[in-house]
């Protein structure tokens, strides 16, 4: 399957839009069904059903009309509070946050409850028929005792609809202000962001490296953009037909424009391939979590970086950060970093551009260091975060990575800070060294 329809397939079920319009659809059928069982004299029994009163046409009328009335009414509140929190969320914590509360399944989900109930309502509305009106059909005089027509089945179906959007409007009144708190925000990046790590390097405590590319003609760039998805498995299929070695050159949340070199062959010629090569990479104007932990990556840090900034200064929120990026920083740090795109094969002709734990590490606290170096209180949880991060990494080489970005961040904290905020780091790295101690930079070298 060419790249493009899986990466349409990934974001197709992230929109906004996708569920609400699954559910008024399903809505829909379930109307038609309803007003068919009705007609087709099944909802008889409901007559003899004492704790059920038979409706009038008249009061289904008005019961479904305020109905869809109301559901289309919470609808629209629903968007627009959605609406005004994803404004909140991504002006304090930044724009790329607004990519998770849109794709939120409670958001979603809510909005679609309501709208599949109103289109529910507004179709069975329509086959209500006064008590002076003639029958559509022999059907229409059989489906009910009283006169006219009131789908007695389908109103039952419409009154437990409405209980659930009650609980549904519940749901979401508690579920905004909890999905804006910053710690909620970040406990669901980190996450999504272990579990991206885990699906990337399956393989726990064998600590390889990655493979190193190899040489070949390059095939570059058709167009310009982020590398959004690159479908492995078709590359593996080209790779094996002609018995070529693919290394690439660029990694999911990579920008490219023409002209820049995409992959390198070995083996074949990239230009008797070129169609079925660049129909295995997908490109688009903005960056998406799918194969790209970076971009969770990015996030944390993105989060941390606004929260040290002068105008808003809360260290607090930053310090979360650390943390979840510390725990993510570890959980590389134990696994094989030979990416396994072509599942258990031994043999993998594809080769991936290699990111090695150095790469991670300076992607994460590396980025970071220099506005936590400002705050006192951020440096001693990042030394912490750290400190905690090495614990389980049994790599003396990362372990190493490790230190010398904790002697980084010293160097940069005495550039920014004096008297006793600098003396309080100085405290704190002097406990980090004891507990990791220099020799690991010497072996690793």
């Amino acid at each position: 399957m060419p790249a493009e329809i899986k990466f349409f397939w990934a974001r197709l079920n992230a929109n906004y839009w996708f569920y609400p319009a699954l559910f008024s659809i399903f809505a829909a059928f379930l109307a038609i069904a309803m007003i068919w069982l009705d007609r087709s004299g099944f909802s008889s029994f409901l007559n003899n059903v004492e704790w059920i009163a038979p409706a009038r046409p008249k009061g289904a009328a008005d019961m479904l009309t305020v109905m869809a009335g109301s559901m289309i009414g919470v609808a629209a509140t629903v968007f627009s509070i959605t609406i005004a929190a994803v404004a909140y969320a991504s002006g304090n914590y930044g724009p790329r946050l607004l990519t998770n509360f849109m794709e939120d399944r409670g958001n979603q989900l809510s909005l679609a409850t309501f709208i599949g109930t109103f289109v529910y309502a507004l179709i069975v509305l329509r086959s209500v028929r006064a008590e002076d009106e003639t029958p559509a059909s022999g059907a229409d005089a059989a489906a009910t005792i009283l006169p006219g027509f009131t789908p007695q089945l389908s109103l039952l179906v419409a009154y437990i609809l409405m209980a659930i959007c009650v609980g549904v409007l519940v749901f979401f009144l508690n579920h905004i202000p909890s999905s804006i708190r910053i710690n909620k925000v970040l406990e669901g990046i980190g996450n999504r962001l272990l579990v991206a790590i885990r699906a990337t390097y399956p393989i726990e405590d064998e600590l390889g490296e990655a493979r190193e590319a190899q040489g070949g003609k390059e095939l570059t760039a058709w167009d310009t953009g982020y590398v959004q998805m690159i479908d492995f498995a078709d590359l593996e299929e080209i790779a094996r037909e002609h018995g070529a070695i693919i290394s690439l050159v660029v990694r999911t949340g990579d920008f490219v424009h023409r002209e820049l070199p995409l992959l390198r062959i070995d083996g074949a010629d990239p230009e008797e391939l070129e169609d079925e090569l660049r129909g295995c990479f997908t490109l688009g104007p903005t960056r998406t979590p799918e194969q790209d932990p970076q971009f969770l990556i990015d996030e944390l840090v993105e989060i941390a970086l606004r929260a040290l900034s002068p105008g808003i200064n809360d260290p607090f929120t930053a310090i979360t950060a650390l943390h979840w990026l510390g725990a993510a920083t570890a959980e590389i740090g134990r696994r094989d970093l030979r990416k396994d795109v072509c599942g258990d094969s031994e043999d993998c002709p594809v080769i991936p551009r290699a990111d090695g734990f150095d790469h991670y590490a300076e992607r994460g606290f590396g980025t970071i260091r220099s506005a936590v170096a400002t705050s006192h209180a951020a440096a001693q949880v990042m030394l912490e975060a750290l400190e905690n991060a090495s614990v389980p990494i049994q790599h003396p080489g990362r372990r190493a990575i490790l230190r010398r970005e904790a002697e980084a961040l010293l160097a940069q904290a005495r550039n920014e800070l004096d008297g006793p905020d600098l003396k309080a780091v100085e405290d704190r790295f002097r406990l980090y060294a004891q507990r990791i101690p220099a020799r690991h930079v010497r072996e690793a070298s």
